[in-house]
């Protein structure tokens, strides 16, 4: 196996929230500008909660 070369990080350097919803539900939106540009993300309820459970993991760690 060869090693290969990680990216570099996508830095945010600014945040926004919001949803939208339809007949289906609601979906939460992200949209977090960074130093390589925009990256939008969709969530529904279990991507959501996924993504909360890994910042309980990080979030101590940056104290």
């Amino acid at each position: 196996m060869n090693p290969t070369k990680k990216a570099a990080p996508f830095v945010p350097t600014e945040i926004h929230v919001s949803t939208v919803e339809d007949q289906k539900g609601a979906l939460g939106i992200l949209s977090i500008s960074t130093t390589m540009g925009l990256l939008e993300i969709v969530l529904d309820g279990q991507a959501a909660d996924a993504i909360v459970d890994a910042i309980s993991v990080i979030r101590p760690k940056l104290a």
